[in-house]
């Protein structure tokens, strides 16, 4: 039986990331291969948001461009994998034997923040995908707890993939920025620091823990992804640094992969 896949959060960036020659783009084009190919991935993005936990059902989802004033190339692309409508009855089932109430959209297709990443990593599209929301009114611990009632998703060849950005203030987005401002680098350093001592509670609790988050992120969608991905790798998750860096001054691009304990 092959290893189980460790969990990963990756920051997709611009949505232009995948029209560009960046460090971030070179990192998610070779991010497959590094992974090996799952059997299904469970894509969970920052663009899709709900009031409770959501999983797209559709057997051929389509590609969502949901962005305005970009590059009429970028509206051409098209990624059609197909859907993973069995991975979404699991999904809901393991949630419900966590008394964590779901449901299934049949409609929703794949949004940027996974068709992006995905598009990079596993460009033939062959891999069933489904989608699962992330829910800005409940907190990260709540993201955390509904990364654990999906850990054994690992041990079946699936790959959780949740995709939002570690620093992401648009306020303070300037294009082809190089650098980071201040408070940037420190909640940067501020999480690399938290994840890699393990400490779940502090990302639980990111806004109390960090005096720069609400800079960082002025909303909360993509933080969210990430306690998803590390709830998903145990009670106790050992983080692995995969990138690191800025982009357009105030976008976050690092990512980590989470390995059970």
């Amino acid at each position: 039986m092959p290893a189980p896949f460790p969990t990963v959060f990756v920051s997709h960036g611009a949505p232009t990331l995948i029209l560009e020659d960046s460090p971030g783009r070179a990192f998610l084009a070779g991010l497959g291969e590094r992974l090996g190919r799952p059997s299904a991935v469970l894509a969970v993005s920052a663009h899709w948001t709900t009031a409770a936990p959501t999983v797209s059902s559709a057997a051929r989802p389509e590609t969502v461009h949901d962005f305005h004033g970009f590059p009429r190339a970028l509206y051409e692309m098209r990624y059609p994998a197909p859907g993973a409508p069995e991975l979404a009855e699991r999904v809901l089932g393991l949630l419900r034997a966590q008394d964590i109430a779901g449901s299934a959209d049949p409609v929703q297709g794949l949004d940027h923040g996974a068709w992006v990443p995905l598009k990079l990593m596993y460009p033939d599209a062959g891999i069933p995908v489904a989608q699962l929301s992330v829910m800005p009114r409940r907190g990260a611990a709540d993201h955390v707890a509904l990364g654990r009632a999906l850990a054994p998703l690992r041990e079946q060849g699936v790959l959780i993939l949740a995709s939002g950005g570690a620093v992401h203030n648009l306020r303070d987005f300037r294009f082809g920025a190089t650098g980071a401002a201040p408070w940037a680098d420190a909640f940067a350093r501020w999480l690399d620091e938290t994840l890699m001592a393990g400490d779940v509670e502090g990302i639980a609790r990111w806004t109390e823990r960090c005096p720069e988050a609400r800079v960082a992120h002025p909303t909360e969608e993509h933080f969210l992804p990430l306690p998803v991905a590390l709830g998903a790798a145990g009670p106790a998750p050992r983080a692995e640094r995969l990138h690191d860096g800025f982009e357009h001054g105030s976008i976050g691009m690092q990512a980590y992969a989470f390995h059970a304990g």
